[in-house]
């Protein structure tokens, strides 16, 4: 999850402009409902994990405007305060197949008092706020990428076009002209984003009036329009291939300054299409949710008042309610299907909440707005019988044996990286890899295939602790787009070598029953095993585990410098040739 850490006196200060008055006790104890898990909160600094489904929430600003509704009981704010502004954007029609969606605003005013020191910290918080939208919005800059520049060194109007690999200007961070083609394969932040502007003959640029360059989307911008300590108007340019985050991504980073006394202006964008349009759109989004889904869901009716109490404190508006227009069942904005008979509740929420995509997403913030405290008890309406798994006995005997050897049962992640599952372990990935879509950390980029990397880190966290340490984990693994079971254990000791954990092994056998296996030379060449002091154990002909001493360049990754020991072993085929006692 993305952390900000954020002064608990420029909270202080926000909230002052209002009228309200701080409360380090309130935020501690109440704000984690809103969508956010607190590391630390004292009288200096809040250090605060923000849930993925709340973008909105990245920036200390951002934070204390969805604050004052949620703790303070202020009327929220759903639509956007903006003045009619005089500068346009044009796009030229190149743009429809190199970068198509393209949004702005302009922000006024900004004063920052305070010394060197301060300035400096807004400046910070500015570019770590653009950076966290790009990576929870953006996608890495795919979907969206942010410019914000200051609006004193350049000449509306501005224009967006394709320009060729030669076209040359100065990017931000450098002394000297190069070259787009260079950037991408020279400046630090062009090898990293190179990647997105592959296959293409001509590349995004937006210049103003006298020809300088602003940016380079998605890599760059130029170093004239850098943001310095005597910037007070900024222009905001955002670009990418997905309308609603770069939309949410241009307004998140407009709230941001507007917080800080700017004034927020229009600009006039006219697309590459012929299509004209002032952006940003004040109004806040209506979305009509029917009350059977509200109260199915919540298991209890509210009434108007509590689903207006409830709606304004996550910053949206509740408008009322109407019977169903059953003639027209899908209108565009409506989140829910209808019936005959059913009444429809229509709210109005800030056009910046990009997490609002179906209606289950109003009706968690209804029910986090009024409070899980109060909706209620419920029953089973079915049948609740359980069965025993198949393999529960095996398991059972698999953790009491683990026990009794005097190791400790952990539950890590499923979630695993490619450096941690093959690179770091020297493993081989076991029919297709499961790969997450859209990771929101690159810790976690696919669902695990082998165990012990989850043990080393473990090892590794604790590794200020006094040895012996010994843990183990029975759990779940994805190969090949299918679960399987399996258990693995770690034992960081002193002169704890091949003995040991062949005494251990030879316990879990004899404790699982088994008495027809073998132990078999494993070759060190692949897995995390030290060469000739590992073994792989054979029941009935199928192999079932591999066992050993780790190899120190293992170990090393994850900063280890103590003896371990371990094994991984596969609980199905375990089952398919151990008897069931039971």
């Amino acid at each position: 999850m993305p952390t900000i850490s954020v002064e608990q006196n420029l909270i202080r200060s926000l909230l002052a402009k209002h009228g309200l008055v701080h409360d380090v006790a309130m935020m501690d104890e109440q704000l984690p409902l809103l969508g956010t898990d607190i590391d630390t909160c004292d009288e200096n600094v809040l250090d605060i994990e923000i849930f993925p489904d709340r973008p909105d929430l990245l920036s200390g600003e951002t934070l204390t405007k969805a604050i004052r509704p949620f703790l303070h009981g202020v009327e929220s704010e759903p639509s956007l305060e903006v003045m009619k502004g005089d500068i346009s954007m044009t796009v030229d029609a190149e743009l429809e197949h190199i970068r198509p969606v393209v949004v702005g605003a302009v922000v006024r005013g900004i004063t920052i008092d305070g010394d060197s020191e301060e300035k400096d910290a807004f400046i910070k918080a500015l570019m770590d706020h653009q950076e966290k939208l790009h990576f929870a919005l953006g996608r890495g800059r795919r979907r969206a990428s942010i410019g914000v520049h200051d609006l004193s060194t350049i000449s509306p109007p501005f224009r967006v076009r394709a320009a060729s690999p030669d076209t040359r200007f100065c990017p931000l961070g450098m002394d000297e002209e190069m070259s787009l083609s260079e950037m991408l394969t020279s400046h630090p932040k062009g090898v990293d984003y190179a990647h997105l502007l592959d296959g293409l003959s001509s590349f995004p640029l937006i210049t103003d009036s006298e020809g300088q360059v602003l940016s380079f989307p998605p890599i760059i911008n130029g170093a004239q329009t850098t943001v310095t300590h005597s910037t007070t108007d900024f222009f905001i340019e955002v670009t990418g291939w997905d309308r609603r985050a770069c939309e949410s991504s241009m307004m998140l980073i407009a709230l941001q300054l507007a917080e800080r006394g700017g004034s927020i202006e229009t600009i006039e964008v006219n697309a590459f299409n012929g299509v004209s349009e002032s952006l940003p759109n004040p109004e806040p989004i209506q979305h009509e949710v029917t009350q059977r889904l509200l109260d199915g869901l919540l298991g209890r009716s509210l009434s108007d008042e509590e689903i207006k109490t409830a709606t304004n404190r996550m910053g949206g508006q509740f408008l009322g309610r109407k019977p169903a227009d059953i003639l027209t069942p899908n209108p565009q904005n409506r989140m829910s299907d209808v019936v005959q008979g059913d009444t429809v509740l229509t709210f109005a929420m800030p056009r910046w909440r990009f997490d609002i995509l179906h209606p289950i997403d109003l009706v968690e913030d209804v029910a986090i707005g009024h409070g899980y405290e109060d909706l209620g008890n419920d029953v089973p309406k079915a049948p609740m019988t359980a069965i025993p798994r198949p393999d529960s006995q095996i398991r059972r005997r698999i953790r009491e044996s683990l026990q009794g050897l005097g190791l400790m049962q952990i539950q890590s992640l499923t979630l695993s990286n490619d450096f941690d599952q093959f690179e770091a372990m020297r493993w081989p990935a076991m029919g297709e890899v499961t790969r997450i879509t859209n990771p929101i950390t690159i810790e976690h980029t696919l669902l695990r295939q082998y165990l012990l990397p989850g043990l080393f880190r473990l090892m590794a966290s604790n590794r200020h602790h006094d040895l012996p340490q010994a843990v183990y984990e029975l759990g779940t693994v994805v190969r090949n787009h299918s679960n399987g079971d399996r258990f693995a254990f770690l034992v960081a000791e002193q002169g704890g070598g091949f003995a040991a954990v062949r005494g251990r092994i030879q316990a879990l056998m004899r404790d699982l029953g088994a008495s027809d296996y073998t132990i078999e030379p494993l070759g060190g060449e692949m897995g995390p095993w030290l060469a000739g002091r590992c073994a792989k154990v054979m029941v009935k002909g199928e192999h079932v585990g591999c066992f050993g001493e780790m190899d120190p360049s293992v170990s090393a990754h994850y900063e280890l410098k103590v003896p371990l020991n371990g094994a991984e072993f596969d609980i199905q085929a375990l089952q398919s040739v151990l008897p069931d006692p039971v």
